[in-house]
């Protein structure tokens, strides 16, 4: 019996080990993909806020929606994030003046001010991206979170493409593994909530 249950534990482990490299070559690897435009809207996925400011990891992306915006690939931003505790204004807030504050008009920014995780971010924006008759859509989030988000996006049935941000608080060994290893348990978790 104890010989079946090391076997059956064992072969487990093994299974997982299996599953998550698998994961994690896919996060991986599908970082790199990346659209440019022309596309309707850059949908930028939350990020934390400090306060007034975004965080280091919301900022890259602001600044990524921003840019795809001055250089006319995308027509508007939306936003999403919400209230952190303790927290004044929602993360789609604090973006939202960031934007503004870079030469993004206020009427091409729309928020979405109640999700608090990446699979909320996508399916609150749903409803005001069908509000407005949005069409193609550009995903902006760190690139191992895309292949995750892109994921979600596809389920929600979101005519999306990735648009990674180009500049990452990500960049070192030392910050990219971590942040891997997150990529494939919460991408593992989500797969088997799928199922």
């Amino acid at each position: 019996m104890k010989r079946k249950l090391l076997f059956f534990a064992a072969g487990a482990v093994l299974i997982f080990l299996y599953a998550s490299a698998n994961f994690a070559w896919l996060i991986w690897s599908y970082s790199s993909q990346y659209e440019d435009g022309p596309a309707d809207i850059a949908l930028v996925l939350g990020a934390a806020a400090d306060g007034v400011a975004p965080s280091p990891v919301f900022e890259e992306r602001l600044r990524h929606a921003v840019d795809l915006y001055l250089r006319n690939r995308v027509g508007r931003l939306l936003l999403t994030g919400g209230r952190g505790e303790g927290q004044a204004l929602a993360e789609s807030e604090v973006g939202r003046d960031w934007a503004v504050a870079r030469g993004v008009p206020a009427d091409a920014i729309l928020i979405e001010t109640q999700s608090r995780t990446t699979k909320e971010n996508l399916t609150f924006a749903k409803a005001l991206l069908e509000e407005q008759g949005v069409g193609k859509i550009l995903v902006v989030s760190d690139p191992l979170h895309m292949q995750r988000a892109m994921w979600m996006a596809r389920v929600l049935k979101l005519n999306a493409a990735p648009s990674p941000t180009q500049t990452s608080r990500y960049e070192t060994l030392a910050t990219q593994v971590p942040m891997l290893f997150r990529e494939v348990w919460f991408s593992f978790v989500w797969f088997l909530r799928q199922q």
